[in-house]
């Protein structure tokens, strides 16, 4: 039986060139780049030559507005607590949503502990965030405003750009998540007139364990983690430098792609989506129907657990997720969904598909056919 791999927003494999890029560094370029010896300057040069091509895929200005971090978990941890830290002397405020990753929710959370205000806005119920609703929660003493480029559950695409311009006068950081944005819809950081910008490797073709962190040039945070001189101090301990040799490659080509990525993945997805309204039924598409990434279908099926669905498709050979990859094992309801409206039930019955640059179009109906199968036996089994 063919195996198909449609959880792309979970990760995606390693790219070929990625691949052999990191193999070189592992291999024969091992040196530490903090040695002043010729094994070390050749690895200190590569990755200086990762930042670059990283300044060049996000439209960045400089290459010191680059640092490197351990994923896009802990660039997003570094953006919230480095500003709260630096800024602390002015305000206390900070703004998110109510659908963030985790990542973004409980550092935005834990921040409560040491004297900062939270304040979580509503989206709508296609999980759309209101530029009205941000530019009322704003307050003099606000000093870090996160949210999300696009939604790592339901897809949605947030207007980052408009909240941004209007951010363009005052002191307030803007922050934005854009790990699952990057790569499938072409931006620079200009266009989104953003401070910070979180971006993770594994989810364009690069290697898990790594990602960066734009950081604006003039733009003053704290590191959160102590003990060495690394990334001017912003984030001290010995460069992964395979790793981030093969997120500079990757990011490179993500970008390079974007506008082809999108274009085909937008034609697969509606296509996909197509199918299964009209064949299966009984669904509902979760996220905005427009203003969503090009790679995203989350759908609920009428009564029917996503988990089931989800753990069905496997025993197919078929990988779908039935919420984020980073609440696996969690059985409680979608916070995205429940934020978006939805009932618990309703929040329980998701599938996310999501697609990738090496999602082969025949493999959209073998899909379904196999995903019509599913439906039918799970509906069976309630009737």
């Amino acid at each position: 039986m063919k195996r198909i791999y449609l959880d792309h927003a979970a990760t995606t494999p390693v790219r070929p060139e990625v691949r052999m890029g990191i193999l070189q560094y592992m291999e024969t370029e091992f040196g530490n780049p903090s040695s002043l010896h010729d094994w070390g300057q050749h690895a200190h040069d590569a990755v200086e030559h990762a930042r670059r091509q990283l300044l060049r895929a996000l439209g960045a200005e400089s290459p010191r507005e680059i640092v490197f971090t351990g994923g896009g978990t802990e660039s997003n941890n570094l953006a919230i607590q480095g500003a709260a830290k630096k800024r602390r002397h002015i305000g206390r405020h900070i703004i998110t949503t109510q659908i963030e990753h985790p990542s973004v929710l409980e550092t935005c959370r834990s921040l409560k502990e040491s004297g900062f205000e939270v304040t979580e806005l509503p989206v709508d119920e296609n999980g759309l965030v209101r530029v009205q609703d941000v530019e009322r929660a704003l307050r003099p003493d606000t000093i870090l405003i996160s949210i999300m480029a696009a939604n790592n559950e339901v897809g949605t695409i947030q207007p980052i750009a408009e909240i941004g311009r209007l951010l363009h006068d005052k002191h307030t950081l803007f922050h934005t998540d854009a790990v699952q944005f990057f790569g499938k819809v072409p931006f620079s950081v200009q266009d989104l007139h953003v401070d910070l910008l979180t971006i993770g490797g594994h989810k364009i073709g690069g290697p898990k364990g790594v990602g960066a962190l734009y950081v604006r040039k003039g733009v003053r945070i704290s590191p959160i983690v102590h003990g060495g001189g690394h990334e001017r101090g912003m984030r001290p301990g010995t460069y992964n430098v395979p790793a981030i040799v093969g997120l500079g490659i990757a990011a490179e080509l993500a970008a390079r792609e974007a506008e082809e990525t999108r274009e085909r993945l937008t034609r697969l997805r509606d296509r996909l989506w197509r199918r299964i309204e009209t064949e299966i039924g009984e669904v509902r598409l979760n996220g905005h129907p427009e203003q969503r990434l090009p790679n995203n279908l989350n759908l609920s099926f009428h009564r029917i657990e996503g988990q089931a669905v989800m753990l069905e498709l496997n025993r197919m050979g078929v990988a779908v997720s039935s919420g984020s990859a980073c609440s696996a094992g969690k059985h409680a309801p979608s916070h995205v969904l429940m934020a978006m409206g939805r009932s618990q039930d309703e929040a329980h019955q998701s599938v996310r598909i999501s697609l990738g640059s090496t999602t082969p179009e025949e493999e959209i109906d073998l899909f379904v056919d196999r995903l019509k199968e599913v439906i039918a036996y799970l509906r069976s089994l309630i009737r």
